[in-house]
């Protein structure tokens, strides 16, 4: 169960690849159940050292296939640069909308550092229900 950003923090650098978390970005996001437990993880697109492509409608696919009501989205900055860019937060937004059309909650979105620290959209008031 997910309760705080750590859970999820915890979870997804555990199964990061260690071996590319540093070289390029990866997009992944946490499906969950109505009550926060995980259903599974997902890598939604690989790219490259400064960014990756993440296609709205395979991310939907993913998500409404599963039958998940919330989602966590997970992504790495190989720089360690945790704050997140205007296009981070712009896609947030976007995803953040899309999803409450399904009745799908966007419960944070968390960025990566190789070293494993990360950054919490919702911790930093970000994303607010």
């Amino acid at each position: 169960k997910v309760s705080h950003s750590s859970d999820a923090a915890e979870l997804l650098f555990e199964n990061w690849d260690k071996g590319t978390i540093g070289l390029f970005e990866t997009f992944k996001i946490l499906l969950l159940n109505n009550s926060n437990k995980v259903k599974g993880e997902h890598i939604i697109s690989q790219g490259g050292i400064t960014g990756t492509l993440v296609d709205m409608r395979i991310l939907f696919a993913t998500v409404l296939k599963s039958l998940s009501v919330a989602i966590i989205l997970a992504h790495n900055h190989p720089s360690g640069k945790l704050e997140p860019s205007k296009a981070d937060i712009k896609l947030t937004k976007k995803i953040k909308n899309a999803a409450s059309f399904f009745d799908i909650k966007l419960l944070d979105h968390l960025i990566f550092a190789p070293d494993g620290d990360y950054f919490s959209f919702r911790d930093s008031g970000l994303i607010k229900n």
